[in-house]
């Protein structure tokens, strides 16, 4: 969960950016950009990051706030779960990342795993739709939703990529270290019961 200032911080910015896409007024528009740079100097603030960078990532963002989309793939080969170790952390996740404009979610994960791991699969199951906060993974400057898909592999190897240094395949009592950014051992022990159960619903928040 986000704490109280980022997530206020961040509803400013949303409000803002929305505000942005529809202003006519020259007086509110001035408003709204008062507004998103008063957001950018709280999180510069709470954060310890730089303001004119962060200001001038809310800037690039335009037309009406919605939640990002990452998508998520849950691999399974003998109740073991697939996952990649990310080079920007050196830490373990599974498949995935943003959704691409163009992309229908099954498309957008399946790509993601061929990327990251090698392997290619097809996805079979919607296991869940979560909102990012409410599953104790690590602040994030933007409001995300994450869908987590069960797929199943249909052929190649594993490989490094230029994102991740390795894939590997893990128990569920033998994770590596996880990036909690991505994924958590929690979320990765609901894939494992949708996998081992296929008719159980699909969660979401």
């Amino acid at each position: 969960m986000d704490p109280s200032w980022l997530e206020r911080a961040k509803r400013l910015q949303a409000i803002a950016q929305t505000g942005l896409a529809y202003v006519r007024d020259p007086y509110d528009r001035e408003r709204y950009e008062a507004v998103r740079d008063i957001a950018a100097a709280m999180i510069a603030d709470g954060a310890g990051v730089e303001l004119q960078a962060l200001a001038g990532l809310f800037a690039a963002e335009s037309g009406y706030a919605t939640p990002k989309v990452d998508v998520r793939a849950a691999v399974f080969r003998d109740e073991r779960i697939l996952l990649v170790k990310e080079r920007s952390d050196g830490l373990w996740t599974v498949p995935g990342g943003w959704a691409d404009v163009g992309d229908s979610p099954r498309a957008a994960v399946e790509r993601e795993v061929v990327e990251e791991s090698g392997f290619e699969v097809r996805a079979v199951k919607l296991a869940a739709v979560y909102d990012r906060n409410r599953h104790g993974h690590t602040p994030h400057l933007f409001h995300i939703w994450k869908l987590f898909f069960v797929c199943e592999i249909t052929g190649g190897s594993p490989r490094p990529s230029v994102e991740t240094e390795a894939a590997g395949f893990f128990a569920l009592d033998d994770l590596p270290p996880l990036s909690t950014e991505r994924v958590t051992s929690r979320q990765i022990a609901q894939m494992l019961e949708h996998h081992r159960h296929p008719e159980r619903p699909t969660g979401f928040d």
